[in-house]
């Protein structure tokens, strides 16, 4: 008995040698967002412990105090002296420090010192749409030059068909005509074999003005080589919070994301990354043969808590970053309502977020959801500073369009930082108008703000279409001279040198009917646009003109088309609906 009572205490006295502390902590960056996985090297002990998904840890350490070694990807690492007994709030800094400059504000389209008109922007419930100027005519003879971005974006075409569908006018700023011509591929025509991009271009009388011109501008990109598309390092960062729980929200999104996952490689990586009522890693990066376990982690997605857009993107760019390919196609792919309350909230600050995690070499498409909420002018701005693209996914046939029939423009890049410069000839051209690729006009208040060069995905066509104001009657004729000259600047994928494409606009005039059917459906559907807007360059025309334009220049075995001849359809009875009773009022 009393060598038992011996052992007993010779235990207690040995374990109260042995009594453990438990250190309790945070760890955040610069703008007091927490970071989580944080890696957390215990001295004493040799152990590595990581931060949790909040950024916060507990680690229990033998004694009162100890040291840490913290890393991050992105993070200075650093070494600090902690005491047990106190909470530790810990600072890690970016090595981007210091600090660059505010970002310059970016424009879709530019001439340089001119201003243009001004107006009122739109809203509609709790949805936000960045406030457009129109851009109006110049005077060729000041002002020859203007430029505008080449992008791949289309949201603003599902977003207009969701409004009518639903019966509903469309706020004007959500009318983007360069997306509701982008969402349709106008005669593609390959390249030469020896450039990125092909140029081509048309002069005819514009449909609604027979005293102006107008001229289409079509820029065709080249088309990756199926046996040569490089590895993808795709992140998902799916927003899970409570506002996603809507079937045209995040169970739209998990279709989506399942019909993508059919379309990888076994060289290609996932990622799955949420924000919600905490940011959480869903799936750690996996090969895409892991088809099962991808997808299984995509069904498990739930939605609730709050949105912590900020602190999401930033874990998610973290991880773009640790799988970096170096020369492969590395991107972050945002899908969301875009309606972000947690953390950086407002558009200039998250634009300057994305612009420090771009020049990593990782892309952003944004993928958006749902109405009531939509935060269209948030994912329009990520999108653009983050060397991306944007779609809005208004139904179940749209994700199968945007991630499976056009997997490669949405996702493979041939191009980046695309804008193209047009110099008219004032000997033939009294004022021009750039249809489409309007300014927002905290952006045009800038006099720093320059052209926002756009990402440009495999096989896009881009047609930009320009009212032109003949210098007299003698233009409008077979006139051989050059109506404008154009350069193409870019950059290829991972490559910072600067490359440049050059054409020549013809000023020989075909009528309108002897056009190519895509140029005549094309300008219905920039008429439909202008109808929409309540544009005053629009005065002449009238929901019937579009209608019987689209009408005799569609392709009848082309569903698209089709379906876009139904909303101007939809568009008349709508606003002719809203026209009357005006009267009546």
């Amino acid at each position: 008995m009393k060598s038992a009572l011996l052992l007993l205490l010779a235990v207690l006295s040995f374990l109260s040698s042995r009594e453990q502390f438990y250190l309790r902590g945070e760890v955040r960056d610069e703008k007091n967002s927490f970071l989580p996985d944080v890696k957390i090297l215990l001295h004493s002990s040799g152990y590595l412990y990581h931060s949790g998904s909040s950024g916060a840890f507990g680690i229990p350490v033998p004694q009162p105090s100890d040291t840490l070694t913290l890393s991050a990807e992105g993070y200075q690492t650093i070494t600090v002296r902690v005491d047990a007994s106190q909470y530790q709030n810990i600072l890690l800094h970016s090595m981007f420090h210091p600090a660059p400059p505010p970002p310059k504000k970016r424009l879709l389209s530019l001439t340089k010192d001119w201003r243009n008109m001004d107006r009122k922007g739109w809203t509609v419930g709790a949805e936000t749409y960045s406030s457009l100027v129109e851009n109006d005519f110049i005077p060729a003879t000041r002002f020859p030059e203007t430029g505008f971005a080449v992008t791949i974006d289309k949201a603003s075409y599902s977003n207009v068909r969701r409004f009518l569908n639903m019966g509903s006018t469309i706020p004007p700023d959500a009318v983007r005509i360069e997306e509701l011509l982008n969402y349709f591929n106008f005669g593609y025509v390959d390249p030469p074999a020896d450039s990125c991009f092909g140029m081509h271009s048309k002069l005819s009388i514009c449909p609604w003005n027979a005293n102006h011109q107008l001229l289409f501008l079509q820029v065709c990109a080249r088309k990756i080589d199926a046996a040569r598309i490089p590895p993808a390092n795709l992140v998902f960062l799916v927003d899970v919070s409570g506002s996603m729980d809507l079937p045209n929200k995040l169970p739209l999104l998990k279709s989506a994301f399942k019909l993508l996952v059919n379309n990888l490689r076994p060289v290609d990586t996932v990622t799955i990354v949420t924000y919600g009522s905490s940011v959480a890693v869903a799936l750690q990066p996996s090969s895409g043969q892991e088809r099962k376990k991808i997808l299984q982690a995509i069904e498990d997605l739930q939605p609730g808590g709050a949105t912590p857009g900020e602190a999401g993107i930033r874990a998610a760019y973290r991880l773009a970053k640790s799988q970096l390919i170096p020369g492969g196609n590395n991107r972050v792919i945002l899908a969301t309502d875009g309606d972000f309350n947690e953390g950086e909230t407002s558009e200039e600050e998250l634009e300057k977020l994305v612009s420090q995690y771009k020049d990593w070499g990782v892309y952003l498409t944004c993928l958006g959801v749902g109405m009531g909420n939509y935060k269209d002018s948030k994912l329009e701005a990520l999108a653009k500073k983050g060397n991306g693209n944007f779609a809005y996914l208004d139904d179940a046939r749209e994700a199968e369009k945007v991630l499976v029939r056009e997997f490669t423009q949405t996702v493979y890049a041939v191009a980046d930082d695309a804008y193209l410069n047009i110099s008219f000839n004032p000997g033939l051209v009294r004022n021009y108008r750039l249809i489409g690729f309007d300014n927002k006009v905290k952006v045009l208040s800038d006099s720093l703000s320059e052209i926002q060069g756009g990402e440009v995905g495999s096989g896009h066509s881009l047609l930009a279409l320009f009212e032109v104001v003949p210098v007299n009657a003698d233009s409008v004729s077979g006139n051989a001279d050059r109506l404008a000259r154009v350069v193409l600047n870019y950059k290829l994928p991972n490559e910072r040198v600067a490359r440049s494409s050059y054409y020549e606009c013809s000023s020989q005039v075909v009528s309108f009917q002897q056009l190519q059917p895509c140029y005549r459906f094309a300008s219905s559907i920039a008429m439909f646009g202008g109808l929409l807007k309540k544009s005053p360059f629009m005065r002449q025309a009238d929901w019937k003109d579009a209608y019987d334009m689209a009408s005799r220049s569609s392709d009848p075995a082309d569903g698209m088309q089709q379906e876009f001849i139904g909303l101007i359809e939809k568009a008349r009875k709508i606003y002719g609906r809203n026209k009357h009773r005006r009267v009546e009022e």
